[in-house]
């Protein structure tokens, strides 16, 4: 089925000359236009344009080398060279804001109001120290048991997760870049997902690019 979807999309690379279009280069150097909707996971999620017609296919990323942002109005840069992203990357003339995520505060206000439907990346250094021997960075801990008391029970201890507005719906970020779909209007707050915070430590640097 895989296959069928990728042979498929070759036959309608044609791009309109007002609109702008991303491309996925895949490793056998195919190349497929049309939008880039989102990644999940093991999935890219793209939106196929060409011929009058728009599709949606969703392509494992290993089949993937490389995204190119391309577009033919001013606003989206100022050519293809400079476009070109790795797959997760955010796109160029993104605004960027800084927010340093203290390991022992609930959840920290990066001051980006974001709304429903909106794209952001994240970017991520340093490590939190979390317990007696664990260190760990962005990503958390490697085989993370499950643990109710967390913000977000099933996934790894101390990875970095994010909120928006005061709901108590979370949704975890670790060390993947993106891009995130956010679900709701409001403010954006990041924290990490632990359950005791009064023995943390050290801090995450994050990079959003929204």
């Amino acid at each position: 089925m895989k296959l069928r979807l990728l042979f498929a999309s070759l036959f309608s690379i044609t791009v309109t000359a007002f609109v702008h279009a991303d491309t996925l280069v895949l490793n056998d150097g195919r190349r497929v236009q049309g939008a880039l909707l989102g990644v999940y996971g093991p999935e890219i999620e793209f939106e196929e344009r060409g011929g009058g017609r728009r599709r949606t296919i969703r392509i494992s990323r290993d089949e993937v080398d490389r995204i190119e942002f391309t577009g033919n109005d001013s606003s989206r840069g100022r050519g293809n060279d400079d476009r070109n992203a790795p797959i997760g990357g955010p796109a160029r003339g993104m605004r960027e804001r800084q927010v340093v995520v203290d390991a022992r505060q609930p959840w920290t206000d990066t001051g980006i109001d974001v709304r429903a439907g909106q794209q952001i990346y994240f970017s991520s250094q340093g490590e939190t120290r979390w317990g007696r021997d664990r260190r760990d960075g962005a990503e958390g801990e490697r085989n993370s048991p499950l643990n109710p008391g967390r913000p977000l029970p099933d996934r790894p201890a101390a990875a970095l997760i994010g909120r928006v507005g005061d709901r108590n719906e979370f949704f975890f970020i670790g060390g993947d870049s993106g891009p995130f779909r956010v679900r709701d209007t409001g403010r954006l707050y990041l924290g990490i997902n632990d359950d005791v915070l009064t023995d943390n430590s050290g801090n995450l640097r994050v990079t959003v690019s929204f």
